[in-house]
């Protein structure tokens, strides 16, 4: 349910972006609305370029001295970039870290479910913080941390490869997985094609028999004759 506007205290979202009579400079570097440099006009000129066009006079670059100016039609162009940014948007991938924590002496139960966890995330395209936390003279050992850790990257290694190698931190030892890169699926039957780009290579009439020649009046039938 929308909220009635007269209890919604946020504030309006602004378009920063000047345009027409909200331009207040004297001048104006012009540019005509088929992309060609006018040049420097007065702010009265330019603004009746465009009013003569039924277009909008826009401040494409407020720094330069003097503001540049272009003529277009403001809302179809403003349509056209916000539909751009959705399309990136769209198309941009979110990269999300999962962490799992494990202790140097884990069950085997518990190691499996750990690994389940981080086939699940690799499979998500997710990348998979993996953290040893040592106690006490656990920490003597390091070498418990970084076996563990290495067994668990190749019982994955089909889904995913070392990014960080384990690196002791304090009390804790980390190791960084990422999903393998996609590798494109041969298309099937590549070699029947290639086969047959070869063949149709090497000439047409090579899969068609050849014109017979053509044969003399057949001779009277004769029954007792023998085949030569």
């Amino acid at each position: 349910m929308p909220i009635p506007r007269r209890f919604d205290r946020r504030p309006p979202e602004r378009d920063e972006t000047r345009t027409n009579e909200r331009i207040r400079v004297r001048e104006v570097r012009l540019i005509g609305d088929d992309g060609n440099q006018i040049g420097v006009v007065p702010i009265e000129q330019a603004l009746k370029y465009a009013q003569e066009r039924d277009l909008d006079l826009v401040e494409v670059a407020a720094e330069a001295r003097p503001p540049v100016c272009r003529v277009l039609d403001y809302s179809k162009f403003k349509y056209e970039q916000e539909q751009k940014a959705k399309a990136a948007r769209k198309h941009q991938k979110q990269v999300n870290v999962r962490e799992i924590k494990l202790r140097p002496k884990i069950a085997t139960n518990d190691y499996e479910t750990k690994k389940n966890h981080v086939v699940r995330f690799l499979n998500g395209d997710d990348r998979v913080k993996v953290t040893i936390m040592f106690r006490g003279r656990e920490q003597s050992h390091p070498e418990r941390g970084v076996a563990l850790l290495m067994r668990l990257a190749e019982d994955v290694a089909d889904l995913g490869v070392v990014e960080q190698r384990p690196i002791q931190d304090g009390r804790n030892m980390t190791m960084l997985l990422a999903p393998s890169p996609k590798k494109a699926a041969e298309p099937e039957g590549e070699g029947g094609a290639e086969q047959a780009e070869k063949v149709e290579a090497a000439g047409e009439p090579s899969s068609v028999a050849p014109a017979a020649e053509p044969s003399p009046e057949p001779a009277p039938k004769d029954d007792g004759a023998a085949a030569s």
